[in-house]
């Protein structure tokens, strides 16, 4: 089994967004909610229009732990919200209880869309990661942790029972043994 890694490179993060928003606001904004957010992808597709419009803060129950959550949506996600609503209403009578990420037959996308969608455009853009939808929140775990340097805030955040697990989830542990070996000499 492979597993999946974060996006490293924020210049990578850019370009892989901006290539999504070219083909599609829904998959830009999926994107976005994951890398800003860490949540994961059964929980991005599980909201529904009402949790999000014209909302601050958005407040779920987690499908794997199925514990509640609530966080602010930072001014780039309440944005790119506005616009893909806007341009969904254009297509569909839009209502609250309706799912917020809907497939070409009008019904709630899966995640082998989303996998799929995300793998195609790491292809198309020559990104050499082990990328699946799990991606998402690892990219956001690595860059919250690189930008606060906090793995306790982290840590509860992204629902890990330990500091350690957490570190490894993000790939940190491997890239301090990495960084300790390139600079140790005899």
């Amino acid at each position: 089994m492979n597993l999946v890694e974060p996006i490293k490179n924020k210049q990578q993060v850019k370009a892989l967004e901006e290539y999504l928003a070219s083909y599609s606001k829904r998959n830009q904004l999926i994107f976005a909610i994951g890398v800003n957010t860490g949540l994961r992808v059964s929980d991005i597709l599980a909201l529904d229009i009402s949790d999000v419009k014209n909302k601050t803060y958005v407040e779920i129950r987690e499908r794997k732990t199925k514990k509640y959550k609530r966080f602010p949506l930072n001014n780039k996600l309440k944005q790119l919200i506005r616009e893909y609503l806007k341009e969904r209403e254009q297509n569909y009578a839009v209502g609250g209880g309706e799912p917020l990420f809907i497939g070409k037959k009008h019904h709630r996308l899966n995640r082998s869309q989303v996998y799929r969608f995300l793998n195609d455009a790491c292809e198309e853009l020559g990104l050499k990661i082990n990328v699946g939808t799990h991606t998402m929140r690892k990219t956001f775990g690595y860059h919250h942790y690189k930008q606060n340097n906090d793995v306790a805030l982290l840590q509860k955040i992204l629902n890990h029972s330990s500091p350690s697990i957490t570190l490894r989830y993000i790939g940190i542990d491997q890239e301090t043994i990495d960084i300790s070996y390139n600079n140790f000499e005899l």
